[in-house]
Parts: C-alpha cells; structure tokens; sequence
C-alpha cells in the first residue's frame, strides 16, 4: 500500500494523547506496518543497561510511531487537509504530484 505521508513533510497529529495544532515533521515512515515516526509524539520511556554507548545505563525517553490515520498532512496555508493526486505526462513520463484537498496547490 502506498502512503500519502513522506519523511519530513509537516504534519498535524489528530487524534491520541498527542493531539495538538502544532505542525510537527515526519522523521520515518513505515509502509509495512503503517506507522509514522512524528518528532516530539508518543513519547515512552524506555530502560537501558550500561553499554559502550550509554555508560550509565538508566532511563531513556524515546519517541516511538503511531499509526498513519492518526495525523494530517499540513498544507501550504497551514491547515490540515486531505491528499490527491494529479498525474500528468511529461517528455513521454508519467509524472505524480500530491495536492491539497483544501487549496489544490501542490505539496
């Protein structure tokens, strides 16, 4: 399946205990289990041991993904819209844009 969402476009997460207004970026995005990595979202703590890279072991916070229907992407107006898609052929190709539901301008 293909997603609408790609690493580092801005996003607005919709629904969870992160749910705010702000923009946030896409830093991973995982077709196979549809899951996004959001900067700043869904942030978990997790146990480390010592190791060669964290000395002291103890407790990390680490932001971990959530599920794609769960954020929007933010247009050029700094709204959250829906995604189409516009094909038009160039030179022989078949070229693929990403709109805006609320503006139709490209992303």
């Amino acid at each position: 399946m293909k997603l609408n969402i790609k690493k580092g476009d801005m996003v607005q997460v919709i629904a969870g205990n992160d749910k705010s207004t702000t923009p946030r970026r896409v830093l991973l995005v995982d077709v196979e289990k549809m899951r996004v990595l959001v900067e700043g979202v869904n942030i978990r703590k997790k146990h480390s041991r010592p190791s060669a890279n964290n000395q002291n072991g103890g407790i990390i916070e680490k932001e971990m993904p959530i599920h794609y229907s769960n954020v929007m992407l933010i247009d050029s107006d700094k709204k959250a819209t829906r995604v189409g898609r516009k094909v038009t052929t160039e030179n022989g190709k078949r070229v693929v844009t990403r709109i805006a539901k609320t503006n139709n301008k490209e992303i």
